[in-house]
């Protein structure tokens, strides 16, 4: 009676101890097995669906990696198992989608490089444009709330304007979009009245992140800029917008 390895299902010849494929002790008695042509099919390797797994998600780089020593190593144990594993399909490609996602950093790197500076620009831009609305809005609710409170005249409080509904209650906490918002100067006539003096400025909250240059403004609605970003720069000599 035919004899066969109970491990792989290979035939055996009398007094073979070991299989000569997958080299497994079958003992004095070699243990009758399956018939020829029915072995049991192999397990498919876990590290393998890992492989897989992280490979699918290669645009990140620790999967990429994982992709690779799961790839590696479940490749080795299935060509030692002699038939006892499967999946080396998966194996190979996790293991190319996880070099593909390798060979794409230094790409995703270089457009990283490019577009953050770029994307930083355009975010500066959009906050000095509206810090020059804002403190246009300012200046507009410092004429109307000195028209309306003659005794007073200007004031020197973002509270006071946001109080008679000149300006949102955002503005009035004195930061906006990567800007600090600052009304001072406010200064009365020869008489000793109403304030005809005040002075609104606008800086970047991060110097060279949220904005470069800062903005001013008084009572003559002149908007004026300086580009080193100091307020009192932009009072003293500041360029007209």
């Amino acid at each position: 009676m035919a004899q066969f390895c109970s491990a792989c299902g290979n035939s055996l010849a009398a007094g073979d101890r070991f299989c000569r494929v997958c080299g497994r002790d079958s003992g004095a008695a070699a243990a009758p097995g399956p018939i020829p042509g029915g072995a049991v099919p192999g397990q498919t390797s876990g590290k393998a669906v890992g492989s897989l797994v992280c490979g699918i998600f290669f645009l990140f780089f620790p999967t990429a990696i994982a992709a690779i020593i799961l790839g590696h190593i479940s490749l080795s144990e299935i060509r030692k198992s002699a038939g006892r594993l499967q999946g080396q399909g998966m194996a190979i490609a996790g293991l190319v989608l996880g070099y593909m996602g390798v060979a794409a950093i230094p790409l995703i790197l270089i457009i990283a490089a490019i577009a953050i500076p770029n994307l930083l620009r355009a975010r500066m831009a959009a906050n000095e444009a509206a810090a020059v609305a804002n403190v246009r809005t300012l200046m507009t609710a410092e004429m109307s709330y000195a028209e309306v409170h003659r005794e007073k005249g200007f004031t020197c409080s973002l509270s006071d304007l946001a109080g008679d509904r000149l300006i949102s209650d955002v503005l009035a906490q004195g930061r906006k979009t990567g800007y600090v918002f600052e009304l001072s100067n406010c200064s009365a006539g020869p008489d000793g009245g109403a304030n005809i003096k005040f002075a609104v400025v606008a800086y970047p909250i991060t110097p060279n992140t949220t904005g470069r240059r800062a903005f001013c403004s008084d009572e003559s609605a002149v908007i004026k800029a300086d580009a080193s970003g100091s307020a009192q720069a932009c009072l003293e000599n500041g360029s007209t917008l």
